[in-house]
């Protein structure tokens, strides 16, 4: 599980909770902030307008399956696979480019698994290049739709908590005899702001920005194997491979090439 999701998700609900308690009323105002038609607003309004805007059902279900993505940590960093595509470029100068057809089927990533076939079957470098940044721009578009839906949402959470605070204030003010009954209602019709704000900056954004880094992450790796597998397949050699990918790195990170090698077959699309 990814350590800092699971900090940011708990000390998120601390932070909200500790602001509840230290409120005059203490404990005892925890059931202010408890409003089932402010609830019904916000979030089953920005639920219903996000699913209009989706092309499906099945796909609207899939872009909220992808906040499970926020909570795993990436099997395979950049030096792990520069440490393994270093690893292939020794088989592939000292047994030929055939021999990593054995190491292919030991792979569980598909996209470094593929490119290896398509060099051990002789396939024109170029051709092999365009067919890996066709499917390198395939997975960063389904990524960037994963992205943009939760970016969506929190602009739609506090959109929808204005509007139930509206709503909130037009009822209120059609029952204005009552004077002591303002301020409660006037609290009421906050809270859908509250409810609003809390969903976009507690967890839609951060779920947003997380997504995003993984994608420029998963990018710049399958970058890596693309640039790797070409350089393998121009029979050049390995320390001039492993000089070349370590460009991908910051200077801090190049000492750790070849460290944990394996880490690209563990890896897989997010």
């Amino acid at each position: 599980m990814n350590i800092t999701t699971l900090i940011g998700l708990i000390g998120g609900a601390l932070v909200i909770f500790f602001g509840i308690v230290t409120g005059a009323d203490k404990f005892a105002g925890l059931p202010h902030f408890g409003d089932v038609p402010s609830v019904i607003i916000t979030l089953g309004g920005t639920f219903i307008c996000m699913l209009f805007q989706s092309k499906s059902i099945p796909g609207y279900l899939d872009s909220l399956k992808s906040f499970k993505l926020v909570m795993k940590v990436q099997a395979a960093n950049q030096a792990q696979v520069i440490g393994d595509i270093v690893n292939l470029s020794n088989v592939a100068r000292k047994e030929g480019l055939l021999a990593l057809e054995e190491m292919a089927n030991n792979l569980e990533d598909e996209f470094l698994k593929k490119g290896i076939m398509l060099i051990v079957d002789g396939t024109d470098p170029e051709l092999v290049r365009n067919i890996m940044e066709t499917e390198l721009a395939s997975v960063d578009k389904r990524h960037n739709e994963k992205i943009g839906f939760w970016g969506n949402m929190a602009g739609m959470g506090p959109a929808w908590g204005m509007i139930g605070t509206l709503i909130g204030l037009v009822n209120m003010l059609y029952n204005m005899e009552d004077m002591s009954a303002i301020g409660p209602n006037m609290a009421v019709a906050l809270l859908t702001t509250l409810y609003g704000s809390v969903l976009a900056n507690w967890i839609c954004v951060p779920v947003s920005v997380k997504l995003t880094q993984n994608n420029d992450e998963e990018i710049t790796i399958k970058e890596i194997m693309v640039e790797g597998l070409l350089s393998i397949q121009a029979g050049e050699n390995p320390r001039v491979i492993e000089e070349k990918l370590k460009s991908f790195l910051a200077p801090s990170e190049r000492e750790n090439v070849g460290q944990d090698a394996g880490g690209a077959a563990e890896g897989g699309e997010a």
